[in-house]
């Protein structure tokens, strides 16, 4: 399978790619040490999409979309990942910092997220769903063991321990308060 690898010279001088959509078929990969690369629309690939981090502190990439990332096997960030609508992955999605979608975040296996997750609409896993911090959306599924509030590097707070949702479809609370907010009509 081949592989695309975005340097800083397909990048303006805002971070972001130079085409408003990147889809590619094959791997994706971003270079160490970029930052956050945004795509203004959507972000694509048949294979995986993998913005490496550096070796550094706050070294490292991470990946914005204005509207969808999604990718035929995994997603992984050495910062965080972010898309306007939603986030989908074959297999997992992986963020060294937090991960955010403005509709849903869906993967095959697990979603790790070293800081929070947080989706407008739900979070499906086929495994399991594991947090640094607070978990946020109106429904949550998983097929494992959900964790919040894991965060190594603090004392967690109450509220950064709590899964918040209007529904718990699915999925075993391991760690973290499953906090059932009203639904919005």
């Amino acid at each position: 399978m081949d592989t695309k690898v975005i340097t800083k010279a397909d990048l303006n001088d805002k971070n972001e790619y130079i085409e408003d959509s990147l889809i590619f078929d094959g791997h994706i990969q971003i270079e160490a040490n970029l930052g956050y690369v945004s795509f203004r629309l959507a972000l694509k690939a048949t294979g995986s999409i993998i913005a490496f981090s550096g070796s550094g502190i706050k070294a490292g990439s991470g990946i914005e979309a204005g509207w969808g990332i999604k990718a035929g096997w995994g997603i992984k960030a050495g910062w965080g990942i972010e898309a306007g609508s939603g986030i989908e992955a074959g297999w997992g999605i992986k963020a060294g910092e937090g991960i955010e979608a403005g509709s849903g975040i869906e993967a095959g296996w697990g979603i790790e997220a070293g800081w929070g997750i947080k989706a407008g609409w739900g979070i499906e896993a086929g495994s399991g769903i594991e947090a640094g911090l607070s978990i946020s959306c109106k429904y949550i599924s998983s097929k494992l063991r959900i964790f919040a509030g894991l965060c190594i590097w603090k004392m967690p707070s109450t509220e950064e321990k709590q899964i918040q949702c209007e529904q718990l479809r699915e999925g075993e609370i391991a760690y973290g308060e499953l906090v059932i907010k009203e639904k919005v009509k």
